[in-house]
């Protein structure tokens, strides 16, 4: 029998430090050669846009695809997991997975670079996937203070409010993306922004910057300038970033930045790449992988199976 999670569901289920877990296990499949990933592909209609992009992890036991729709200002996100004997394990629905897998993929990111703590933490950017971004960030580092920036003060200053009684860190509204920056340890930017809401004279020496917002080759979220003063460039695969990293593409085509000069995250976190001896700037280009979409949804049906009761279908048997 296949389960039907849905959002109400996912929420009740979803646990932050097992996703990272299950997500750098992924991580390091994929860095060994074992997990695959395909590239996000797109298909455009009269009114719509649907987005499909697929997975194996055979670490969690599972293959599966994420499919999401875009019509009239509405996204509708599935994930389908099926076992490694082809049997459908899950029909999942994948709004709140989807942004806890990514900013679970940050920490996975933050922990495998080996960035010292405690750290002072800039969000460029407010909603619900900022929220996530300090969430897990603060489960693989110790944070010193959260500084966030937003367009909207209101909600800069809610999102704020929010984020120091949840993880009990202190949290400042900055009033500038500027003032957000600098002396920052990580920049976390997660905008829908078509233009860079960063300068690269803004960001420390040691920084690490996790772009997460571009991915779209025409969107940047960050300056060439900062690319080509970065001294470790990091994608989440290769692939996709040629594909989709507006941030990267454009500073290619300016002549900022060669594809030679990536390091794909699994090569990371499988402990095949060697960490520069002198501190410089870390940029880490997030777009999202299906396998990061199988990690989450390990937890989230694992977290079904054990507690029960939730709605099951003979289909695909």
């Amino acid at each position: 029998m296949a389960l039907i999670l849905r959002e109400s569901d996912v929420q009740d289920l979803i646990e932050m430090d097992e996703v990272i877990a299950s997500l750098e296990q992924a991580m390091r499949e994929l860095g060994e050669g074992e997990a695959q990933n395909e590239p996000r592909r797109r298909a455009f209609a009269p009114g719509g846009l649907l987005n499909v992009l697929f997975a194996s992890f055979p670490g969690g036991k599972c293959t599966g695809l994420k499919a999401y729709t875009v019509s009239n200002g509405r996204v509708r996100f599935l994930v389908a997991m099926f076992r490694l004997d082809g049997a459908l394990e899950a029909l999942i629905e994948s709004d709140f997975m989807g942004a806890y897998r990514t900013g679970a993929a940050t920490a996975v990111a933050a922990k495998a670079l080996g960035l010292p703590g405690p750290a002072t933490v800039a969000l460029i950017g407010s909603g619900w996937q900022a929220a996530t971004q300090a969430l897990a960030l603060s489960r693989v580092l110790e944070l010193k203070e959260l500084r966030v920036f937003s367009r909207n003060a209101e909600r800069r200053g809610a999102f704020a409010a929010e984020q120091a009684e949840q993880l009990g860190v202190p949290t400042i509204a900055s009033p500038s993306a500027e003032t957000a920056v600098r002396g920052a340890d990580i920049v976390v930017t997660v905008t829908t922004s078509q233009s860079p809401v960063l300068e690269a004279k803004w960001v420390e020496p040691h920084a690490l910057v996790a772009a997460i917002g571009s991915n779209y080759r025409n969107r940047a979220e960050v300056p060439a300038e900062l690319v080509e003063r970065a001294q470790t460039v990091v994608v989440d695969q290769l692939a996709d970033a040629q594909l989709e990293s507006g941030d990267l593409i454009q500073a290619h085509e300016s002549g900022k930045f060669d594809w030679n000069q990536a390091v794909e995250l699994g090569a990371v976190v499988a402990g095949r790449w060697e960490k520069p001896e002198r501190p410089g700037i870390t940029l880490f280009e997030s777009h999202g992988l299906a396998l990061w979409d199988l990690a989450a949804a390990t937890v989230v049906v694992a977290a079904a199976r054990r507690r029960g009761g939730y709605d099951e279908v003979e289909f695909l048997g």
